[in-house]
């Protein structure tokens, strides 16, 4: 076995210079793209007996695997620990001075890469029923792709080909080798000055990572705020971290021109020139429709990506779509699994699962973790939604205080005069995972003060949420229902 973790990946799941051909010229269903919705519906309808095949031009994994959630957390949990080293002092444990090794970062962070890519693999994928065939897609007709010289005819398809990032139109840029959210996994020595274009949450987590690790990272972000879909004063929050920790993050700020490894900033202050040694784009993502033969499949496409309908299906009633490909899904891989499951289910059964009442919460992965359910604030405004915000400091949970954890809040926006939850902000440790407690009560319909009845242990984080409910079961009790308790009281003594 080779010792080199890229190579053992690419043995799992690369498809590129594989020959895999199809097994049949027709198929019950295809997915376009070996990705996590790839992965996902063709598993879930080989399930029941489908004949599926999935056609991947590259590797299977998608961006999750190769460059996406995997390696950036193993990146982020790296900077974490060398964080949490130079803070040991405050808890009277002393370790002497924090090194960094970079590239034995960086390679662990591949070793865990190819330590998952099995689950992704090709055999994995076959093991479950799934033709896997190499090459790129293209439709030839609405029912009908070719790859390579093959012709595959399909009774439902799916178009699951994902996104990349977007790379701006900057002058000087090209002529720098800019590292992007994906090639920065492939980073061995570490950039001793970082210039980062973007402040959402790619952004935002790798910025914190590689300022942790030893960079010094300059962030140009174009709004007035960090984390542009999150709560104002989550952004506020993050921002006042990022900073506290040296990064240097300059907002309404644009890149005007780059030269000499100089980038030429405009600012709300003025103009600034940021040197750097390496520039990583996180200025968004764009989706991969480009050579599919979309027009001759008859499925429509916007610039921001594939048209749905609530079914998930395309304007091709035969073709549907999931996943970051698709206009204004949310670029992660959890909405992609659950596109893909619903697209799947909705191509061959009677039921009507409408995406639009999935409940998909999204969580940024920074020191505070931030996180959000359902609609923001920004959002209810301007529908003109009448509501009750309730908030809880993190500070108040004995869990966060003795771990020296007290920055963030929980955050809950519910219908005017009731429980009923319409949307959540988390920011604090755990933030991704506490979220799931408003995401399941609202996905069961559940309003908030239902949430009290489930027993949490103590001390741990999960009773902020819980402190949550009590806010407002206690909002409720009135001058009038606390003279009737206490008459009550009275009476029973």
């Amino acid at each position: 076995m080779t010792d080199d973790p890229n190579a053992r990946m690419d043995a799992l799941v690369r498809t590129q210079g594989n020959a895999l051909q199809p097994k049949d010229d027709a198929y019950d269903f295809i997915a376009i793209g070996g990705g996590t919705a790839g992965l996902v519906s063709t598993a879930g309808l080989a399930l029941f007996g489908a004949r599926t095949a999935m056609i991947e031009r590259e590797r299977l994994g998608g961006d999750c695997l190769v460059a996406g959630c995997v390696p950036s957390k193993a990146l982020l949990h790296a900077a974490k620990v060398a964080h949490q080293a130079r803070q040991a002092s405050r808890w009277g444990v002393d370790v002497g001075e924090v090194k960094v090794d970079f590239a034995r970062v960086m390679h662990r962070l591949r070793e865990t890469r190819a330590e998952i890519a099995h689950d992704d693999s090709i055999d994995t994928a076959a093991g479950r029923g799934v033709d896997v065939i190499a090459g790129e897609a293209k439709f030839i007709g609405p029912g009908a792709v070719r790859v390579g010289d093959a012709t595959i005819n399909f009774k439902r398809a799916l178009i699951a080909t994902g996104g990349r990032p977007h790379v701006p139109d900057i002058p000087g840029l090209g002529e720098h080798d800019p590292l992007t959210t994906e090639s920065v996994f492939e980073l061995t020595e570490r950039p001793q000055r970082l210039l980062v274009i973007g402040g959402g949450p790619a952004g935002c987590e790798l910025s914190q990572a590689m300022q942790r690790l030893g960079c010094a990272v300059t962030v140009v972000q174009r709004g007035d705020r960090l984390l542009p879909r999150n709560d104002p004063d989550a952004s506020a929050v993050l921002l006042e971290v990022l900073r506290g920790e040296g990064i240097d993050v300059l907002l309404e700020a644009t890149v005007e021109r780059i030269e000499d490894h100089c980038a030429h900033i405009v600012t709300t202050d003025g103009a600034r020139t940021v040197p750097f040694d390496r520039i990583l784009l996180a200025a968004g993502r764009v989706p991969n429709v480009e050579n599919l033969g979309l027009q001759a499949a008859g499925v429509q496409a916007e610039p921001d990506g594939i048209v749905v309908d609530d079914r998930l299906r395309t304007s091709n009633r035969r073709i549907y779509a999931a996943g970051d490909v698709v206009a204004g899904m949310p670029n992660s891989t959890h909405a992609a699994w659950a596109g893909a499951e619903y697209a799947a289910l909705n191509a061959f059964f009677p039921a009507f699962l409408a995406a639009k009442r999935r409940v998909i919460p999204w969580a940024t992965y920074t020191d505070p973790e931030v996180a959000h359910v359902g609609s923001t604030l920004d959002q209810l405004r301007a529908r003109d939604v009448q509501v009750d915000t309730l908030t809880v400091p993190v500070a108040e949970n004995d869990r966060a205080h003795i771990e020296g954890q007290r920055v963030g809040f929980a955050r809950v926006y519910l219908k005017k005069g009731t429980d009923t939850i319409l949307g959540g902000t988390i920011v604090g440790p755990a933030a991704g995972e506490l979220i799931v407690e408003l995401a399941g009560a609202m996905t069961q319909g559940l309003g908030l003060y239902k949430l009290t009845k489930t027993v949490r242990p103590y001390p741990t984080r999960s009773e902020v949420v819980r402190d949550l409910a009590y806010a407002y079961g206690t909002g409720r009790i009135t001058p009038t229902v606390a003279r009737l308790a206490q008459w009550w009281i009275g009476m029973r003594r």
